[in-house]
């Protein structure tokens, strides 16, 4: 792609979600939501290959039913309340429509079943923007808008389940990658009504730790999960940090992803909801088994070839400055995880 091009389609993107987290408009927020969405759509046609553009008139149509159905929910709340305001969503059907579209836009089960399709067709940056910038806009509308309680606990509590049985028989990353992200966003959703500042912090840490996977993936071209025995070959460090990073995705200490799973649940049992703490817990490991595969594919196994490759890595260094800045978090902040919960509140 034309580098001006690029520039012009990323400022856009970036545009079009600024435009939307910091309206207080319905009408606004949808412009910027548009904006965002024919913003994205050159750069995942760009491989002009059948299933770029397969992946991108999925994510099309996906994105404009959504956006037609959160149009036409403002305006029946536009007509019964007559204000446009994000905070002024009181008509229960709008509400519910307004739900589903955003639920629509994220991916969030049941409305997930595009998500895995997509990003299989894209390449491994571009399917990393989709499932980390792409998701910020309209989940900022989500906690913004008076989303009905009980609709985003079932949403957040199938998200969770969807997200980690999808994964359990996937081959390649960017599928499972994908299940990921739904069972993350899962966990983002159930508390999203009881505590927004607690619900973005999990999607910050998600945004890092996610960076880092497919930062990883990228530099090592592992795109399904036998290339991960060869990932030694190709970059020690990547095949030293994948693993850390892996483990953090399932949530377990003392890596940071702990922290946002510890603190939902411990907000959930403050909220006297032990039933649902206890089921997302139990959900959790699910996802927990193919987040252990993958690290057993990159860690614990060999490549199968019997004359083993040049040892390219010898000279080689992580091409991408993405990476190093985003592990960090990644992996490390669990300690002061309380501190910037509390920045953010």
């Amino acid at each position: 792609m034309n580098p001006y091009i690029l520039l012009t389609t990323l400022s856009c993107l970036g545009l079009g979600t600024l435009m939307t987290v910091s309206s207080s408009n319905w009408l606004l927020a949808w412009m910027g939501l548009e904006v965002s969405t024919m913003a994205i759509l050159p750069i995942m046609s760009k491989l002009h290959h059948p299933r770029a553009v397969e992946a991108t008139t999925k994510y099309f149509l996906v994105q404009a039913a959504a956006a037609a159905t959160m149009l036409f929910a403002s305006l029946i709340n536009a007509n019964a309340s007559g204000d446009w305001n994000l905070t002024a969503t009181n008509e229960p059907l709008a509400a519910f429509l307004l739900t589903s579209a955003l639920s629509l836009k994220l991916g969030i089960a049941p409305l997930h079943t595009w998500m895995p399709e997509v990003l299989q067709g894209l390449d491994l940056v571009t399917a990393l923007i989709v499932s980390t910038w792409q998701k910020l806009a309209p989940f900022s509308l989500l906690v913004q808008c008076n989303a009905p309680h009980q609709l985003t606990l079932i949403l957040g509590v199938t998200s969770i389940l969807v997200g980690g049985w999808g994964g359990l028989n996937q081959t390649q990353t960017r599928k499972i990658l994908a299940y990921s992200s739904i069972a993350h966003l899962g966990w983002m959703i159930v508390v999203s009504s009881i505590s927004p500042s607690l619900s973005f912090f999990t999607l910050i840490l998600y945004f890092s730790m996610t960076t880092t996977m497919f930062m990883s993936l990228h530099l090592s071209n592992g795109l399904n999960i036998n290339t991960l025995a060869s990932v030694w070959t190709k970059n020690p460090f990547v095949a030293a940090t994948l693993p850390l990073v892996l483990m953090s995705l399932a949530g377990l200490p003392p890596l940071s992803g702990f922290s946002p799973k510890w603190m939902i649940i411990s907000e959930l049992a403050n909220q006297s909801l032990i039933m649902l703490a206890s089921s997302i817990a139990l959900a959790a490991l699910i996802s927990l088994f193919f987040y252990l595969r993958l690290s057993y594919y990159s860690a614990l196994t060999l490549t199968p070839n019997s004359a083993l490759p040049p040892a390219s890595w010898r000279t080689s260094t992580p091409k991408t400055a993405l990476l190093p800045l985003s592990l960090a978090p990644s992996i490390l902040i669990l300690p002061i995880s309380p501190a910037i919960l509390s920045c953010i509140t």
